[in-house]
């Protein structure tokens, strides 16, 4: 037993004494807490933020562990090049996020919400997490804590290239960028803080020994390009959204989800409909106006008179929610001065600006759970406005010499207006939660979410009128599909027996849905669903488009430019119009060993897949191998004599492929041309599918298609005029270099192969023993002996086109 003196009493007395006098560890935590953001100004909101501008310091409060937010990154600013793809407004990611303590670390840490159980079973829907990685996206060390918050340096995880510009350049091949954080950045001008959202810009410069031409062109210093990254944190919804079903008859996006609690016969994926929140005041009656309406904001540095097309094209929407019952729900508004469109609580229309035309888009922020839209955002590319004004200004001559006679370019300025109006509508549509309906066109133009050509109708007197290039309007399939959506039901069994009742309305009234991920549809078999066409039957809509690229020709001239401009931008002009016919063309070769198939569901009545009749089909051959023709390829001297070479300072634009240098190539424009339809016609999928269709009736088979092929080309009579000769004979070398390659090509079938080799060889034979044989007979005959000897023959390939859409 150990004796305790007095003397060890009173030194344990005086160390109580003076241990009650230090700081607990909370006490001192929190001191340090305050020490840390004495020197800061606080940004209160959904989670407090420390600028500690000494530093240049970020500071995030974090109150809620174990509490889901959305996290989204977007861009504040843009490169301006529309092929690498890095614009002002651009959604960059969105996940939902939580916050985990573990010791001194807080982890950010993204659920995975792909795979689930709904079970009632808490360890079911355990596994199923389990069994599927989540992924932890920061980490960082505690600072300080207090009254239950913690305290982080967050300056790192806001100042980082969360866009993945580096990543995107490289894979554009543009070079190689790192981020400079010397010359990095908070942006406070756009990092504001609010009840429900926290929004967090930074300025970002990336430097790079070997940018590429397309940097270049766009950045002032190719070698340093600085943008502007965007981050928002924001609430989730108290409540979720009641999730909708999608039935594929009807187009609708959305999250897919695989559920792991599905009964074994039923399906495992779930596919939900993205949709805003929208509930009547109402509920009891027919027609109601919202709790919340909709409202899109248009990005308020658009000029006039486009800003006013944006509002008017978008707010056709309204007339589709009017028609699901609810009133004045959609609305469309210029975005107030003060407000930052990267802000998630607005649902942004932006007027993109990029050195070159390119796609516009749009798309929503969802609630990967239920679906639930929490942001829509529009990208719209500015120049798609000029790329339509093109096309109108080579088909109505606008501008005259005379005095007396004022310049008149109305009908084309209208009809570009009427394009933005269009196209607005279509990618808020997106936004919105619905996906393309490329068939929608051959019933009346009844869906902006089509992608239209312009039709040009031809009057009593043969002059061209643009007036219906556009439907102004939402179309009957479009409100039909905002019901489907949006519409509110009183129970979830009504709900059920109402959406399915929609769905056969849709096909009752022809209103049907046809989707298709592949936009340029070469080589697509689908007799109707196709893009930048027009007409019921898109074979005649191609007749009608070839009559009117003839008008255009025919009155093409000095008059499509303004007096004053230099005659080199009259290729500019000729390009599309010479081209006019590329995209029915297009829609046109679909019927060509094609098909018309339904997203039919058993039961609905509807065919699921029908071959063309074959006589259409050989409709559609002799109408794309029209285009084939000298006739129809040979450029009017008149207008080659108009062309001189670009003027110093203006060769800017698009122009034709040619092998002649600086000097205008008619036979160049004419091998291009005839080259994309040759492709068409010999696309390894197309010929599949003429081989197999083929076997099975009366439709062409592929030796029927290749020997009509060559006996258009090479049995036609040679033209008496040397120069259209010279074009028949581009137009034969063409075709055999393309059958070569198919011939050999990874995607054509043996069967496919077959055919063509053996029709290359017929050729050969038969153009060895012509008896009035010349350079270009001889030439081919001995290529095709070459290619059959020499399997690493490289045949040549033919110009190309630059792509024509976006329209």
């Amino acid at each position: 037993m150990r004796i305790t003196t007095s003397r060890s009493i009173l030194a344990l007395l005086v160390f109580l004494s003076s241990a009650s006098l230090l700081p607990s560890p909370v006490s001192a935590q929190a001191a340090g807490y305050d020490e840390l953001v004495a020197d800061t100004t606080p940004m209160e909101g959904y989670f407090n933020l420390y600028w500690e501008e000494s530093s240049g310091k970020m500071y995030w409060e974090i109150d809620k562990l174990n509490t889901e937010f959305l996290y989204l990154v977007s861009m504040g600013s843009g490169l301006g090049s529309n092929p690498v793809g890095i614009d002002r407004g651009q959604l960059a990611s969105t996940s939902i996020l939580t916050t985990k303590r573990v010791g001194g670390k807080v982890l950010l840490m993204q659920p995975n919400y792909r795979f689930v159980a709904s079970s009632d079973n808490p360890l079911e829907k355990q596994s199923v997490v389990d069994a599927f990685a989540p992924s932890v996206i920061w980490g960082f060390d505690v600072l300080a804590e207090k009254e239950g918050s913690v305290l982080v340096d967050a300056t790192d995880f806001f100042m980082r290239d969360a866009r993945d510009v580096i990543g995107r350049i490289a894979s554009r091949d543009q070079g190689t960028f790192t981020l400079d954080k010397s010359r990095s950045v908070f942006f406070m001008e756009s990092t504001e803080t609010f009840p429900e959202n926290i929004e967090v810009e930074v300025m970002l410069t990336f430097n790079s020994s070997n940018p590429g031409n397309l940097v270049r062109g766009v950045a002032a210093s190719g070698n340093s390009i600085t943008l502007r990254q965007h981050h928002s944190l924001v609430k989730l919804p108290d409540e979720k959204l009641t999730p909708r079903l999608a039935d594929p008859r009807i187009g609708t996006n959305g999250p897919t989800i695989q559920d792991y609690s599905t009964p074994i016969g039923e399906d495992l994926q779930v596919r939900l409909v993205a949709r805003h929140r929208l509930e009547k005041k109402n509920p009891e009656s027919e027609r109601s106006e919202a709790v919340e309406p909709i409202v899109y904001y248009v990005d308020s540095g658009t000029p006039e008179p486009v800003k006013s097309a944006l509002i008017e094209g978008a707010s056709w929407w309204n007339q589709a929610f009017e028609a699901a019952g609810f009133i004045n729900a959609f609305q469309v508004k210029e975005l107030p001065e003060d407000a930052n469109p990267q802000d998630i609580r607005y649902n942004m229309i932006h007027w993109t600006h990029r050195r070159t035309r390119g796609y516009s888009y749009g798309y929503a922020v969802t609630d990967p759970r239920t679906g639930e839209i929490l942001k829509g955002n529009v990208n719209l590319g500015s120049l798609r406005l000029r790329q339509d004004y093109l096309h109108g200004q080579g088909l109505i001559p606008g501008f005259r010499y005379l005095e007396d006679i004022a310049d008149d370019n109305a009908a084309s300025v209208n009809m570009a207006l009427d394009r933005v109006r269009q196209l607005s509508a279509h990618e808020v549509g997106h936004a919105i939660g619905f996906p393309h309906n490329y068939i929608a066109s051959t019933y009346g133009r009844e869906s902006v979410m089509d992608y239209p050509a312009p039709l040009v109708e031809i009057t009593e007197d043969g002059k061209l009128d643009l007036s219906n290039a556009y439907v102004q309007r939402i179309g009957e399939y479009d409100k039909l599909a905002v019901r489907y959506s949006y519409a509110q039901f009183a129970s979830a069994s009504q709900e059920a027996e109402e959406l399915a009742m929609i769905a056969q309305e849709s096909l009752d009234r022809g209103l049907l849905f046809m989707a298709h991920t592949n936009n340029n549809f070469v080589g697509a078999g689908h007799q109707y669903a196709s893009v930048w066409d027009n007409g019921e039957n898109l074979v005649d809509h191609l007749k009608h488009e070839i009559e009117v690229r003839r008008i255009g020709l025919e009155n093409f001239g000095e008059s499509v430019i303004r007096n004053g401009e230099p005659l080199s931008s009259l290729e500019e002009v000729l390009l599309p119009l010479y081209m006019h016919h590329r995209f029915q063309l297009n829609a046109a070769a679909q019927s060509l060993g094609g098909a018309d198939y339904r997203y039919a569901v058993r039961g609905d009545g509807q065919t699921p897949f029908a071959i063309i009749d074959g006589d259409e089909q050989r409709d559609a051959l002799e109408t794309l191998l029209s285009t084939l023709s000298p006739e129809f390829l040979t450029l009017p001297q008149n207008i080659v004599a108009l062309i001189p070479p670009p003027a110093y300072r203006y060769g800017q634009g698009e122009h034709f492929p040619g092998r002649t240098e600086l000097l205008f190539d008619p036979l160049g424009a004419a091998e291009a041309s005839a080259s994309l339809s040759v492709k068409q016609i010999l696309h390894p999928a197309r010929m599949a599918r003429l081989v197999a269709y083929g076997s099975m009736g009366d439709y062409p088979d592929l030796e029927e298609v290749i020997d009509r092929l060559i006996d258009f080309t090479w049995g036609a009579k040679k033209p008496d005029d040397p120069y259209p000769r010279e074009v028949l004979n581009v137009v034969q070398r063409v075709t055999v270099n393309e059958m070569m390659r198919q011939a050999r090509g990874k995607d054509s079938s043996g069967a496919v192969k077959a055919v063509l080799a053996d029709r290359l060889d017929t050729l050969a034979s038969r153009l060895e023993d012509e008896q009035d044989t010349n350079a270009h007979l001889s030439s081919v005959a001995a290529d095709i002996r070459r290619w059959q000897q020499h399997p690493g023959y490289a045949v040549p390939e033919a110009l190309q086109l630059l792509p024509g859409d976006p329209i």
